[in-house]
């Protein structure tokens, strides 16, 4: 296997990413986040971040482990309902935080990615989330203006990747990774298998080599139950 994208060290890729530098991170809850990623990050000491992700994580896994090491200045976020450091930090004032309606979060990835640098939708209008934006009016219909996302760094998690930086990802853990592939100005790449280039189907190609940088075989793979819930007897 050609070595290609591919870098032998957590430490290397950590220490990309620069104080004040803005992350984009996959992952869904703790469902498709490049964990060992995060790891590297928080032992690193980088500080000052902006973080761009559907949330940050729980109180001891995830982004929740930058979190709890005072690392993030600021959260763009969707949900951030399962983190008490993350509420502490915020009533404090310690934490800066931007609430994006999901969907929007996704398509500001979406578009920073694809070079667009703004889109009309009307998710937020008469809420909290529209104080301070652009507003106008389609066939009587009213939208905001909502700016593209783009990050200094990127980091996901696939499933499986060539040394040419072609990833694939696995049902659900797909979600917000192919978007924070796209926006990064350097995207790095955790990744289950590190298979050889030319073995990946290209119709299974869930985000091109282009966008891909760097990639790091990812180890060890836990995934954590957020919230168990059981049935009364």
């Amino acid at each position: 296997m050609g070595k290609g994208k591919v870098m032998d060290s957590y430490q290397d890729a950590a220490a990309l990413i620069k104080d004040g530098d803005t992350l984009i991170a996959g992952g869904f809850g703790l469902c498709g986040i490049p964990e060992q990623l995060i790891l590297a990050i928080r032992d690193s000491g980088v500080k000052n971040l902006t973080v761009v992700s559907n949330n940050c994580g729980v109180d001891d896994w995830g982004l929740g482990l930058l979190l709890a090491n005072r690392q993030i200045k600021k959260m763009v976020a969707s949900y951030v309902g399962e983190n008490k450091t993350f509420e502490r930090q915020f009533l404090s004032g310690e934490l800066e935080v931007e609430l994006v309606p999901q969907g929007t979060l996704a398509e500001r990835i979406r578009a920073g990615g694809a070079g667009i640098p703004a889109f009309y939708t009307p998710a937020g209008v008469g809420t909290s989330v529209a104080e301070g934006k652009e507003h106008k009016t389609f066939d009587g219909r009213t939208y905001l203006l909502e700016k593209g996302v783009t990050g200094n760094v990127a980091i996901v998690k696939a499933w499986k990747a060539d040394p040419l930086g072609n990833l694939m990802f696995r049902k659900t853990a797909r979600n917000f990774n192919p978007l924070a592939a796209m926006a990064g100005k350097v995207t790095i790449a955790e990744a289950e298998e590190i298979v050889d280039a030319g073995e990946l189907d290209p119709d299974q190609i869930h985000t091109p080599g282009i966008f891909v940088q760097h990639v790091l075989l990812g180890g060890i793979h836990e995934k954590r139950i957020e919230r168990c819930t059981v049935r009364q007897a």
